[in-house]
């Protein structure tokens, strides 16, 4: 009799952790949420507002490492996405304004890209340009990534252009705003 209970709970535990692994394998490897920590992406996106991440926009990853079994296509200009901090810990949403190859400057924060300033509708220049970059070319497999609030954002002008492998996935809608449901698509 003892051993029917052990093994029914035996059971139990196996179908909880198997439960438990699927949900981890598909947030880490197909769609996840996340929190938005920063005015560095307004007017696009607030501060609290929480997005809807894809994953699996570019391909399809081992989950918990950066090996991708299976590549749909690589990250495009003016594509939102949430990558992880070359500088370490922190996730970061920005939007990326060059992909390797193209030569790019960034002067008051509009960028120009092969000697043509582009169309960014995003933009806000509210809060100044922030600092200047380039001319550069982008090196092969990185990406300059820049916040929309140009005057008020940390990113790929301070540090760096991001290795691709940093791209955690491509941010695709705001899905709750100041409390309220949204579906806002970026």
């Amino acid at each position: 009799m003892r051993s029917g209970r052990s093994r029914r709970r035996l059971r139990g535990v196996v179908k909880i952790a198997a439960i438990a692994a699927v949900a981890l394998t598909t947030r880490a490897s197909f769609a996840d949420h996340y929190r938005v920590p920063s005015g560095s992406m307004e007017p696009t996106v607030h501060v609290g507002d929480h997005i809807v991440v894809a994953k699996a926009a570019y391909g399809l990853r081992v989950p918990l490492t950066d090996s991708w079994v299976v590549r749909f296509g690589a990250p495009s200009r003016g594509d939102v996405v949430v990558l992880e901090s070359p500088e370490g810990g922190t996730v970061l949403l920005k939007r990326i304004a060059a992909v390797e190859g193209e030569v790019v400057r960034v002067h008051d924060g509009r960028v120009s890209i092969d000697g043509r300033e582009i169309d960014e509708p995003w933009a806000s220049l509210a809060m100044g340009g922030g600092p200047d970059l380039g001319p550069v070319r982008v090196p092969k497999g990185t990406l300059l990534v820049l916040g929309d609030n140009r005057g008020n954002s940390r990113d790929g002008r301070e540090i760096g252009f991001i290795d691709e492998k940093l791209v955690l996935g491509r941010a695709f809608a705001v899905v709750a705003r100041d409390g309220a449901l949204v579906y806002d698509p970026l």
